[in-house]
């Protein structure tokens, strides 16, 4: 009779969410208690949906949740992992394994951007809608099941495939964060002029010149200010890396 029971309320599940409670269970590898918090994790804002009581329903108040969990269960792993680490060497890990490219690359290996729910076409979508879904799903995880699974599916999907301690030490989340901190170590000026650039573009797009002291060491340009800066600051890594890694 229990046997029954069970599958009676498996199906029941399964018809009120479809495929997306499918599709769900597969990116888990288990079956959730309450599809409202996923379905909120995969609404993009576009739908314009509100609740009851006239709040808007989208994924963006759960990334806030899933950004908490992220990094505390992170923060916990290496504390436990790196025990000689101290506080500056731990955030900046965590840092590391939170980063916004790393979210974007974990939301895309389970291809998240399909469950979205959005008026907006998908190939319309900025990268970061990979990291945002991504935390949302977590935070969605811990609403539903609580800490320990969450902590479980942090583990099984960041922590274990993704994440070695030796590796993260040599990679740079931020080759304009490591430039500016080599310059005022060395007591180097620099200075980002950057300046619209659309061209024959659809897109808008900026060019930046990299100066330090006054000499220009290195030129880039996209779609977006903080991405030209951050692509002209790792051109001139790579052409002062040498000087750089002696000093930082």
């Amino acid at each position: 009779m229990k046997f029954i029971r069970n599958i009676f309320k498996k199906n029941s599940r399964s018809d009120e969410g479809g495929n997306f409670f499918i599709q769900l269970e597969t990116i888990l590898g288990f079956k959730p208690k309450d599809l409202k918090y996923y379905k909120k994790a995969f609404t993009h804002r576009s739908m314009n949906k509100r609740d009851d009581k006239g709040n808007p329903v989208n994924y963006e108040r759960l990334e806030f949740v899933g950004d908490a969990m992220l990094g505390s269960i992170i923060a916990t792993h290496l504390f436990n992992e790196v025990p000689q680490g101290n506080e500056g060497y731990l955030t900046k890990m965590r840092s590391k394994i939170v980063s916004r490219e790393h979210l974007n690359e974990l939301g895309k290996e389970l291809n998240l951007i399909d469950l979205v729910e959005s008026k907006i076409p998908k190939n319309n979508f900025g990268n970061n809608i990979h990291g945002n879904l991504f935390e949302a799903l977590v935070g969605a995880i811990f609403l539903d099941q609580g800490y320990k699974f969450c902590e479980k599916f942090v583990y099984n999907r960041v922590i274990i495939p993704h994440v070695d301690i030796e590796k993260l030490e040599g990679k740079v989340i931020s080759y304009k964060s490591l430039l500016i901190e080599w310059c005022q170590k060395e007591k180097k000026t620099f200075n980002y002029n950057v300046y619209e650039d659309t061209g024959n573009d659809e897109l808008r797009h900026f060019s930046v010149k990299l100066a330090i002291n006054s000499k220009v060491v290195a030129k880039a340009r996209a779609t977006s200010k903080k991405k030209a800066e951050e692509k002209a600051s790792k051109r001139a890594f790579f052409a002062l890396q040498n000087k750089i890694s002696r000093a930082i």
